[in-house]
């Protein structure tokens, strides 16, 4: 297993999960089994060019989306404002992220002003 496996495997995981689809589901959509999708989820087999363009267009993503935070293309966190990637493959997250999206536009705006207004009365505090 390679790093970088590793990394897109772990973005098409957080993707496919964040849509809310199965494996199954992905299996199907890029014309292969379950099984297969497990392993690339975890690295363990690579993605050619061609499977990977078909999960890009099955996850509505472009094909880049599985490459970004690689230390090489994205330098490291410098402050303290900056999110571990470890957040995104958590459950809560996912669930916030898709009940945030479930809102009107305006409700959205409002709760994303909340939040930055509780961000910034914590960083007061400290």
């Amino acid at each position: 297993m390679d790093d970088i496996d590793i990394h897109v495997g772990k973005r098409l995981r957080r993707r496919r999960r964040l849509m809310g689809m199965t494996q199954q589901n992905l299996g199907d959509a890029i014309g292969t089994r379950f099984q297969q999708v497990q392993k690339y989820e975890c690295g363990a087999n690579r993605l050619t060019a061609s499977r990977l363009h078909r999960i890009a267009t099955a996850l509505r993503v472009p094909a880049s989306y599985f490459f970004e935070g690689l230390p090489d293309s994205v330098p490291h966190a410098t402050n303290a404002n900056e999110i571990s990637n470890d957040v995104f493959s958590q459950a809560e997250t996912i669930e916030l992220i898709r009940a945030y999206y479930m809102l009107g536009k305006r409700p959205r705006q409002k709760l994303l002003d909340l939040a930055k207004a509780l961000k910034d009365d914590t960083l007061s505090v400290a």
